[in-house]
């Protein structure tokens, strides 16, 4: 809730409480910085009355106790845009008794709620939002034509639009260090957009120019100059994008094939710009089975083959290498978020009462999460949401379940619960949403999926895992057995004590034909690895004949 008496301290500090004008910078709404003048409140030189409180006012005012807003509003607006305040927080503060109105002739204080025509004036709210948008790295090079349709997509408020922005950002590690553990294969991009990959490079999909195999990280580095702010990997092939929206694949020369399918006409061993998205601004891209996904900056999303209308409402050949729009409830809708499984895909929408996720494609095992395992050929709704009074923030898709986690921290899971993969302690199929009731006392932050196997990031940066202990991807240093397997499935959440430091993003592999890894990276932007490493995708040294790590293992790349 904002805090008013911070609001005068934070005046007072700004205007030392001194006779001398202060000169500070704001940004109107049309983006132009002014000086503005800034004088001083200081307390009335008589004693206040016994028994009433004292006031404070401007000189120049002739009323004690008024601040002339009207002539000096940029402490306020300094004060709502220097403390990053949550889009719902404005929200507040333009709802409350007294609002503050900027229209074209000027700040004008109202007793009521403003309500005004968006075109022509802004709230001080309004105006503190779109400060904060134009500061984002996605929001900057867009034309005012574009910012204005943004806006009107997001619902008409600026406030919506920056936490449409905020929770884009923060569901994807936008701009930040990223890890991913593809299928046989793994990429990790460093904060100031380098790319390493390393691993199973059959098809060229690690970007070197050519086909052998990497134990280590190593430098794309014909993407040198390039800022990559998003990866994806999927079997054979690797996807990445950088900040001018611009989209770049190897590997497999083809969208929509199924992993084990035929591969395209030519293998692309070093990153080709795909020119069928030259006039999208992507920023983020989804791999499946069948199908390749890429969401624009408006939050459009579009889609590569899968191209049977029973599927994802394409009329197109099954290798068609064209992007087509998402059709369906969702072609009005800003989505934030997509995430790609076996033959279906999520979205994280945005709308104007709040957070909702919508789901397409196969609905086998429940995945979906309408209450049946029907196929859904449009997005749809997933409406147990509501029920739960959950606002998702992260979605995550599975190779057969799927997870969400909720502002509130709490996590739910729905789908095929095989090996314990959904955290409820047993192993049934769950259609709709439910919350992990084993995490009630943890606050998460992070969910991922894979092959029946649940990774969660507590706010505190804990691990939690569960579902099949294959391969040793879930991280718990279990006892080997007489054989020496240590392949023990985990039907409820435990923590994942090998890790020591605080996490904040794990990537798992999301495949039914490989052999699960998994990544840990670190708030100091560490990266462990755990799981199977047979083609060298862990990127650290096994001992010999050793094909797996149960034990996560420091990577040597700097990812900061």
């Amino acid at each position: 809730m904002l805090d008013f008496k911070s609001c005068e301290l934070e005046g007072r500090k700004l205007g030392h409480c001194s006779d001398r004008a202060v000169p500070m910078d704001t940004t109107t709404a049309s983006g132009a910085s002014s000086v503005i003048t800034e004088q001083a409140i200081v307390p009335l030189a008589s004693p206040p009355v016994a028994h009433q409180r004292q006031q404070r006012h401007c000189f120049g005012d002739s009323i004690p106790g008024e601040f002339p807003l009207s002539a000096n509003p940029s402490i306020v607006l300094h004060f709502l845009t220097a403390c990053n305040l949550d889009p719902q927080d404005l929200a507040k503060l333009e709802a409350s008794v007294f609002c503050l109105r900027f229209p074209k002739v000027g700040i004008l204080l109202d007793i009521l709620p403003a309500h005004f025509d968006p075109d022509h004036e802004l709230s001080l709210a309004e105006l503190a939002a779109l400060d904060m948008c134009q500061k984002r790295a996605i929001f900057k090079p867009m034309t005012i034509e574009q910012q204005q349709c943004l806006k009107q997509r997001c619902g008409g408020s600026w406030k919506l639009v920056l936490r449409y922005l905020l929770v884009g950002e923060s569901c994807t590690r936008r701009e930040k260090s990223q890890a991913i553990a593809g299928p046989g294969h793994s990429l990790a991009v460093t904060s100031k957009g380098a790319v390493y990959s390393f691993g199973s490079n059959s098809s060229g999909q690690l970007g070197h120019g050519t086909t052998h195999e990497e134990p280590r990280p190593s430098l794309i580095r014909s993407l040198l100059g390039v800022r990559i702010i998003h990866a994806a990997a999927g079997a054979g092939r690797t996807m990445l994008i950088s900040d001018a929206g611009r989209v770049y694949a190897f590997g497999k020369d083809s969208f929509g094939e199924a992993e084990f399918g035929a591969e395209g006409n030519k293998l692309v061993t070093t990153p080709q710009a795909v020119e069928s998205l030259k006039d999208i601004f992507v920023v983020q891209a989804a791999i499946g089975n069948f199908f390749t996904a890429v969401l624009s900056r408006e939050g459009r999303i579009y889609t590569f083959s899968w191209g049977d209308e029973s599927k994802l409402g394409h009329q197109t050949e099954p290798n068609d290498l064209e992007p087509r729009p998402l059709l369906g409830a969702l072609e009005n809708l800003p989505v934030v978020q997509i995430a790609a499984g076996y033959c279906y895909l999520l979205a994280l929408a945005c709308q104007p009462n709040g957070m909702s996720v919508y789901s397409v494609g196969c609905g086998l095992g429940g995945k979906l999460g309408h209450g049946t395992r029907t196929d859904e050929k449009e997005p749809k709704l997933i409406e147990r949401f509501v029920e739960l009074n959950l606002q998702p923030v992260v979605v995550a898709a599975g190779a057969w379940h799927a997870a969400v986690v909720g502002k509130d921290g709490r996590v739910c899971t729905w789908g095929w619960g095989r090996y314990g993969c959904l955290g409820h302690g047993n192993e049934d199929c769950e259609s709709v949403p439910k919350v992990v009731e084993a995490l009630s006392n943890v606050k998460a932050i992070h969910v991922a999926t894979g092959d029946y196997t649940t990774f969660v990031v507590s706010d505190a940066g804990d691990v939690y895992s569960f579902g099949c202990g294959e391969s040793s991807s879930l991280g718990h240093d279990t006892a080997a057995d007489e054989q020496g397997n240590r392949q023990t499935n985990v039907l409820s959440p435990e923590v994942v004590t090998s890790l020591k430091e605080r996490v904040v993003q794990i990537s798992l592999t999301n495949s039914i034909y490989w052999n699960a890894h998994t990544f840990a990276l670190t708030d100091s932007d560490k990266l462990y690895a755990f799981g199977a490493g047979d083609k060298g995708q862990l990127g650290v040294k096994l001992a010999d004949n050793q094909t797996e790590r149960a034990i996560p293992d420091r990577v040597d790349v700097d990812l900061s």
